[in-house]
């Protein structure tokens, strides 16, 4: 950790390690333009914010909603623009409200499969046992 002007921040390698990602998952970020780019220091040295790391948490869980990268930067510009996160909450609703949609129409896909399935696996098994009686009776 690195002080500056009475705020904490952090190098990459922290950040990476207290996230659970790697470091260049960080630079792949800014490079899209999900993050902002760091403070730097000599030699190039990226610093982040207790800001930085919140909003790469904010892209994490994103990502783990399913989120694609166009959908994030989306949000990211409509975050950009305003710089209130409250401004991004229409957006995001309907981006989750699509994936929701998108997951029901999955789960109800593999449902019928499933049925399928266990249809198709009664049919084997009255084969087998039929067989079985069959093979009984010569």
């Amino acid at each position: 950790m690195t002080e500056i002007d009475n705020k904490e921040y952090f190098q990459i390698g922290e950040v990476s390690k207290k996230l659970g990602i790697t470091p260049r998952t960080i630079r792949y970020y800014e490079e899209l333009g999900l993050l902002d780019p760091p403070l730097r220091i000599e030699k190039g040295i990226r610093l982040y914010s207790q800001e930085d790391i919140r909003r790469i948490k904010f892209i994490l869980k994103l990502k783990d909603l399913g989120l694609t990268l166009k959908e994030m930067l989306e949000l990211a510009d409509i975050y950009n623009q305003h710089k209130q996160p409250l401004n991004i909450m229409p957006k995001l609703i309907e981006i989750l409200d699509n994936h929701i949609e998108k997951i029901d129409e999955k789960i109800a896909r593999l449902a019928s499969l499933r049925k399928d399935i266990v249809d198709y696996r009664k049919k084997i098994m009255k084969i087998i046992e039929e067989g079985k009686i069959d093979s009984t009776k010569k």
